[in-house]
């Protein structure tokens, strides 16, 4: 692996978008964690329509950031395709069905000024 740079968290958070973006997320929404969180410097949130797009964008992302950068990447919930969570380390992502981001409605914890806005428009 000695071809592969070393991301920053903003070349992973631009890959991990465009990941996102080429896999047709829906309602993307990127948190800026810098001096609010430990757990890492950027949480992105996404959705997709079913069980079966969410899994297969979880698997593509970490592939993709696999191949892109090195980074071995933590999964959970992949099998299930409700909410998978990728933590790239200084990324951590959020890919949800619709239903069930609406049940956890984590923009509200991260950016509740943000989410009230966005949904008034």
């Amino acid at each position: 692996m000695s071809g592969l740079q070393t991301p920053d968290s903003e070349k992973l958070l631009a890959a991990i978008m465009n990941s996102l973006n080429d896999d047709k997320a829906e309602d993307v929404v990127q948190v800026d964690l810098r001096g609010k969180s430990e757990m890492g410097d950027y949480m992105v949130i996404a959705s997709g329509r079913s069980t079966r797009q969410v899994s297969a964008m979880a698997e593509k992302l970490v592939d993709r950031m696999k191949q892109t950068f090195g980074v071995i990447s933590k999964v959970e919930g992949k099998d299930t395709g409700d909410w998978v969570l990728i933590d790239t380390g200084d990324v951590i992502v959020h890919i949800f069905r619709p239903e069930v981001r609406e049940f956890y409605q984590l923009e509200k914890m991260w950016l509740p000024g943000t989410a009230e806005a966005a949904k008034a428009t």
